[in-house]
């Protein structure tokens, strides 16, 4: 006796009277979710469950940079000329206000504030502070708008990049990439929708799969993880022996056996897994063209910097992502591992931003004179910010930072934001936020609505709620930023 019937199937076999009162149900909800859809105004149409989008999307693709870590923003986008005034004094208990501190510098008996030991300058046509260790961003700093007033409530790694990749800190939330992909779909029969780089050669905090997984929707949301090297995608080429013609073949049958096995059990897993098999087929072709740098003009490679020829680098990710937005690919995550600096900033900051300053810069340039920035979203950030006092004694050539949930900076450009100017603001001290905040959850927001998504109305049963990125808690779309 077959004891493994899918819920489905049991429903189709026993439950017709329950499925007809259901079907009743859903009938009156749709039709009135498409009359307040209507009011919304016109969207688009797209191949995921939200069909046709919310609203008009600014952006048809996410290119995301995610910088692991926590970057200084002390260092690099917060200009703080009272905290080198002040280098050495204790940390004010009126700034820090009773805020927890982590276990790495609480036992500190002074927290001395410690002044940024690179000079800063005026830039672009709005006189943007950028530091002097990012002198390409300074020069297209025109062209993103820089968000000082990130905060969230994660105070450790994990919790913190869990959060800004899942809306959630606890593990187990598909991804960004994930939900992008559900609710919109692909623009390529022949590539991922979802695709994850990651800078090869990076120590730091760990980076999980988990992070660009698909949660509790059905695994072929996850995002799918290019490696540099000769097999970009593993177990995707044919093993020694097998041709093209065998796997085509053996994928026929294959399709053949799970079609008599849906026809019984009615299983959803098996089509999906099915899917899956025909797009490893289809990426044996394209995986190696689009991951094929040397097809590109000399005056491109230059563009990104001399580690554009390194496999795996950061620059070489940049100009990869910008191959995969052209072919359709929605959401590009980078990551980019090496900004937890609790000792030696200034050698630590220089290094990582020689790492990421111009291709990060050419990336933007590169999209740009493609007429792909308009309608490319593009965000550099990382998990949270740095203190301003020093974890550690400070010297002359010397300090450390720990990390700061309550302020950090981050920047977008392209796809619908407005270029070029500077948003909300921080304390002189660069501790707290004193206008404009922006949470995490807002952030989620403002890149759903972009993409054409309310995110109120992107939503998933998961033990018995209507989940969704940006949670059950309060949050806004940060319209100052919008063009």
């Amino acid at each position: 006796m077959n004891t493994s019937l899918s819920r489905r199937h049991w429903l189709q076999t026993f439950g017709m009277g329950l499925g007809g009162i259901a079907a009743s149900q859903l009938l009156h909800r749709d039709l009135a979710s498409a009359a307040t859809k209507r009011s919304l105004g016109p969207g688009v149409p797209s191949g995921g469950v939200i069909n046709p989008t919310h609203h008009a999307p600014k952006a048809k693709r996410v290119i995301y940079l995610f910088q692991a870590g926590g970057p200084s923003q002390l260092e690099s986008w917060d200009y703080k000329p009272l905290l080198n005034e002040k280098q050495g004094e204790p940390l004010p208990d009126s700034v820090r206000n009773g805020q927890r501190l982590t276990g790495m510098s609480g036992n500190q008996a002074v927290l001395p504030l410690a002044g940024s030991t690179f000079k800063f300058n005026q830039h672009g046509d709005n006189g943007t502070w950028v530091s002097e260790l990012m002198p390409h961003m300074a020069a297209n700093v025109d062209k993103i708008a820089v968000i000082k007033s990130m905060y969230t409530e994660a105070i450790n790694h994990d919790p913190a990049i869990t959060f800004l990749q899942t809306g959630n800190q606890i593990s187990g939330r598909p991804s960004i990439g994930s939900w992008l992909h559900y609710g919109l779909g692909s623009e390529n029969d022949n590539l991922p929708s979802f695709v994850v780089l990651v800078t090869k050669g990076k120590g730091g905090q760990p980076l999980y799969s988990r992070l660009w997984g698909s949660g509790f929707l059905p695994a072929r949301y996850q995002g799918v993880q290019f490696r540099a090297g000769k097999e970009p995608v593993l177990y995707l080429a044919n093993p020694p022996g097998i041709s093209s013609e065998s796997r085509r073949n053996m994928l026929d049958r294959l399709n053949d056996l799970h079609q008599l096995e849906q026809d019984r059990l009615g299983d959803p897993g098996l089509t999906t897994r099915i899917e899956q098999y025909e797009m490893a087929y289809r990426m044996q072709s394209s995986v190696p063209d689009v991951a094929n740098l040397a097809d590109e003009p000399q005056s491109v490679l230059d563009l990104y910097g001399p580690d554009v020829a390194k496999p795996g680098s950061f620059a070489a990710n940049c100009l990869l992502a910008r191959r995969l937005a052209e072919r359709g690919v929605r959401f590009i995550q980078l990551y980019h591992q090496g900004w937890d600096h609790h000792g030696n900033i200034p050698g630590g900051m220089k290094g990582q931003c020689k790492d990421t300053d111009q291709p990060s810069a050419a990336l933007l340039q590169d999209l740009e004179q493609r007429g792909m920035l308009e309608d490319t979203l593009v965000i550099w950030g990382g998990e949270f910010g740095r203190t301003n006092y020093s974890q550690g004694a400070i010297t002359a050539t010397n300090y450390g930072r720990d990390h700061h949930p309550r302020c950090f900076s981050m920047w977008m450009a392209g796809g619908g934001i407005k270029p070029g100017i500077s948003h909300g603001e921080t304390c002189p001290f660069g501790y707290n936020v004193v206008s404009d905040g922006v949470h995490v959850r807002d952030f989620h927001a403002t890149l759903l609505h972009l993409m054409g998504i309310d995110h109120h109305r992107l939503s998933v049963k998961f033990q018995g709620l209507d989940a969704r990125l940006t949670g059950v808690e309060p949050s806004r779309i940060v319209t100052e930023i919008l063009a």
